[in-house]
């Protein structure tokens, strides 16, 4: 019989895998290039030309005994974690040096990482609706308890105000995710401003360290020169989580860091403790090839263009079948609002043209459908007569207000 929490897990696990589970099914009877799926935030742009460049040049020349093995500590080889250092403080003016940071699993293990440091069983993570769903798990992982700040739908910026209500004694973190998944919305200066001016105040109330938890997987994804604030520059107590899963299109390799600056409360020993729950997790160590692969390729810089081409499309062609949504200024996702309350059932005519998309309620923001357009552009181009004649089944039969973007 498996563990109680793990029934919990297994009968609420994520919505976004299932619907893609049965994308491929339904590939498979209908074919490919007949379903639109957009469930999935699995970045379809290859990875740059200087990534297989880098894989082949280590290949070759390195010691495969070295290239192959353990690292000397958990945290990662010391000439990547500088090269990863130096990176930062060229682009946003930091401090960093190799010893702050730890090379992780992806951004997903460095948060299990960081959390698994943190957290005491009761400790509360506060974050901000609609937000990745396994958030919760990862907390759950440690018997931390999550608490949700409900979304503002008008802006999906936080709602700063009831924020600063739910910090608590108990409160030991806080996670963002900017630009965010799932609305592509960018967190602006004046709201983290605010936000760090609060849990200032909060930490002086209690006498007690809040950790703000940079969750940062889609940093490069951003469109019209929007920018992108650098959280340790406003908040001492802030850890970054990376991942070049997006930003060099490398999913499925595993490859990423956390950040663990100098002015964090504690400093030493948070990373002494995050270097040890690396080991103990059953990471070990961040998978030793990609590591060299990524310091090669430390400076390359991320093509957008293709994401921006089916933002714009995939945008466009909503907005004109009368569907309400934010355009996003970040990340691979359109969130849109449901024309009924029930987003499920939205999802469920969908199917009827073979589109595919995740509810909002998976996001904790029910209401909003997610599309992930990192799909070909023929497929956001071949999805759209069907968008229509699904508006049409919703807007021409009064079954709900026609509502304007």
């Amino acid at each position: 019989m498996i563990a109680d929490k793990m029934k919990g897990m297994v009968a609420n696990s994520s919505a976004i895998r299932a619907m893609f589970e049965e994308g491929t099914r339904m590939a498979e009877k209908f074919g490919a290039e007949n379903v639109y799926d957009f469930s999935l935030g699995n970045p379809n742009v290859p990875a740059p030309a200087s990534v297989k460049k880098a894989i082949i040049e280590l290949l070759d020349e390195e010691d495969p005994v070295v290239l192959h093995g353990y690292t000397n500590s958990n945290s990662g080889y010391a000439d990547v974690r500088e090269t990863v250092a130096q990176s930062l403080n060229r682009r946003f003016g930091t401090s960093f040096e190799g010893k702050n940071i730890i090379m992780t699993v992806g951004a997903a293990g460095g948060l299990n990482v960081i959390l698994k440091t943190l957290l005491n069983p009761g400790d509360e993570v506060i974050t901000f609706a609609p937000y990745f769903g396994e958030y919760r798990s990862y907390t759950n992982n440690y018997d931390g308890v999550l608490v949700e700040v409900s979304p503002d739908t008008a802006t999906f910026q936080p709602k700063l105000d009831e924020f600063e209500t739910k910090i608590t004694p108990k409160t030991k973190a806080v996670i963002v995710n900017t630009p965010n998944n799932p609305t592509g919305v960018v967190y602006s200066e004046d709201t983290i401003k605010r936000l760090a001016a609060i849990m200032e105040a909060k930490q002086k109330e209690f006498g007690t360290d809040i950790y703000l938890i940079s969750d940062e997987p889609y940093r490069e994804l951003v469109y019209d020169k929007v920018e992108v604030p650098y959280l340790t520059k406003y908040y001492a107590n802030t850890i970054v989580g990376y991942s070049y899963s997006k930003s060099l299109s490398l999913p499925g390799e595993r490859i990423g860091y956390l950040v663990i600056p100098d002015e964090v409360t504690d400093s030493e020993t948070v990373l002494s403790a995050a270097n040890v729950a690396t080991r103990i997790l059953g990471f070990v160590n961040a998978p030793t090839l990609q590591q060299k692969v990524v310091a090669k390729c430390i400076d390359e810089e991320t093509d957008i263009s293709f994401y921006d081409r089916n933002r714009e499309t995939l945008y466009g062609g909503l907005k004109e079948c009368g569907f309400e949504c934010i355009k996003p200024e970040g990340a691979f996702y359109l969130f849109v609002k449901s024309p009924v309350e029930d987003e499920k059932e939205f999802c469920a005519a969908a199917k009827k043209y073979h589109i595919l998309m995740v509810p909002g309620s998976s996001f904790a923001c029910p209401g909003y459908v997610r599309l992930a357009y990192c799909v070909s552009h023929e497929t956001i181009v071949n999805s759209l007569p069907g968008c229509r004649e699904l508006a049409k089944e919703y807007f021409q039969r009064g079954r709900t207000t026609h509502g304007s973007i």
